[in-house]
């Protein structure tokens, strides 16, 4: 029988070490006793004290414990959660130095997976840093040693709920109610049987999607009415999958709405619903990508990835016709009814798997004069083998995983003839290591 062998425990004590740089994650790396420990809460420049968290052969990890020397970019965290919650990560970084290093790291990104260069840079999209987050996943647990519920984010590299008041990051109207959601779920029989709320903010209402894997009875029914009433919250049931949520109260909620002014389009959208987790900066990531896109009366326009039509109604508002293509079959009835609300009908909508092949796919083989591609942190990978059948002039890339926007720029530039004309960062996450961007290829 063999013997398996035991992992050895981590050392107790804190270690001292000067920080040299940042990794890929914006944590600080340095090296103890020739190997690389990348430390969480540490910035380049400082001195701390650390504790291991994980040791492996050729790299370990850490936290800091104590910060000997500060950097001249670190400030005290907004949150008195903060190292504590997972939520955020980067709080401790001043600002201004958060979407800066973001953009080195994009830069880094190209150039050691693109192998390119942009050759030109915008200024970073900046916007609100607190309260910008309409759009959120918040975990429930009942935790029966201290007789309480508690909601919010999971703590850092944990499973378990951080024990968390409020949220400064949270749009206000939910942010600065976790305590009341709290105490509102330990009323309930099924407080238990209750693991995530899904948080989505419009422009002009809120609403809270419980997920309940036992049916409430008509006294907890009655008890998250009330708390709808009272806060001012479309309140949504999910027993089950996505397709199983309804709305509890009020009985038949409007949609959620949001605005893009200067595009002059107004989108409707369901709670769950992907739409974008920051509205400021969608509203200016849209508008830079009009600027750059510069559709024209003439153009025909393809948006892949296009979720329920973001880019594309506004795109339509100036192209001669516009294509846009999504996995998701409710995401385009969505974006089919929304183009329908705002009088648009020079916009067509595909169900399409972009991940699979569209050799037979009549919209995948035409040509087209602009392209822009939104996907998932995936890439776009697939769908770039088609680039060369649509022959467009500009292609505007909007990513949210720097590398997998360095290697298909590589693959426009390097295979299909494009330049990286221009890129850039967006603070779509502020205080997290998201890095959302975008770029510009012209033939």
């Amino acid at each position: 029988m063999s013997k398996r062998s035991k992992r050895k425990p981590l050392p107790q004590n804190q270690v001292e070490t000067c920080i040299e740089s940042y990794a890929h994650d914006l944590r600080g790396v340095a090296h103890v006793d020739g190997k690389a420990v990348f430390i969480d809460g540490a910035l380049p420049g400082e001195e701390v004290e650390f504790v291991y968290t994980l040791i492996k052969r050729d790299f370990a990890e850490g936290r800091v414990e104590r910060v000997i020397a500060p950097a001249p970019n670190r400030v005290e965290p907004k949150c008195p959660h903060f190292g504590v919650c997972g939520g955020c990560s980067l709080q401790h970084l001043e600002e201004g130095a958060q979407i800066a290093e973001k953009q080195n790291l994009l830069l880094e990104q190209f150039r050691r997976i693109g192998k390119v260069d942009p050759e030109a840079l915008w200024p970073p999209l900046t916007g609100p840093h607190w309260g910008y987050r309409h759009k959120a996943r918040l975990g429930v647990k009942w935790v029966a040693k201290k007789n309480k519920v508690l909601v919010g984010f999971r703590e850092k590299s944990s499973a378990f709920i951080a024990e968390i008041e409020s949220c400064p990051v949270l749009h206000p109207r939910v942010g600065e109610h976790l305590r009341d959601l709290a105490e509102m779920i330990g009323g309930l029989g099924i407080r238990d049987r209750m693991p995530q709320i899904e948080v989505a903010v419009g422009d002009e209402r809120a609403a809270l999607v419980f997920r309940v894997m036992d049916e409430p009875s008509q006294a907890d029914r009655d008890i998250l009415r009330e708390f709808g009433q009272r806060f001012g919250f479309d309140i949504y049931l999910q027993p089950k999958g996505p397709d199983s949520v309804f709305a509890l109260w009020p009985e038949n909620p409007p949609l959620l709405n949001y605005l893009l002014p200067e595009a002059g389009v107004e989108f409707r959208f369901q709670p769950t619903d992907f739409t974008q987790v920051n509205v400021e900066i969608n509203r200016k990531m849209v508008g830079r990508v009009l600027e750059v896109l510069a559709p024209q009366p003439g153009d025909c326009v393809l948006d892949l990835f296009c979720g329920i039509g973001n880019f594309s109604l506004a795109l339509a508002r100036q192209a001669a016709h516009v294509t846009g293509v999504e996995g998701g079959r409710e995401a385009v009835e969505r974006a089919r009814q929304n183009a329908a609300d705002n009088g648009l009908e020079n916009v067509e909508f595909h169900v399409a798997d972009l991940i699979q092949s569209q050799d037979d796919a009549l919209w995948a083989n035409r040509c087209y004069d602009k392209v822009l591609l939104d996907p998932s942190r995936a890439g776009a990978l697939e769908i770039l083998a088609y680039a060369g059948k649509w022959r467009a002039s500009r292609i505007v890339y909007v990513s949210c995983n720097p590398s997998t926007l360095a290697r298909d720029a590589g693959i426009l530039v390097h295979q299909y003839g494009y330049r990286l004309q221009r890129a850039g960062v967006m603070d779509m996450f502020p205080h997290t290591r998201h890095v959302e961007s975008i770029a510009l290829f012209e033939r």
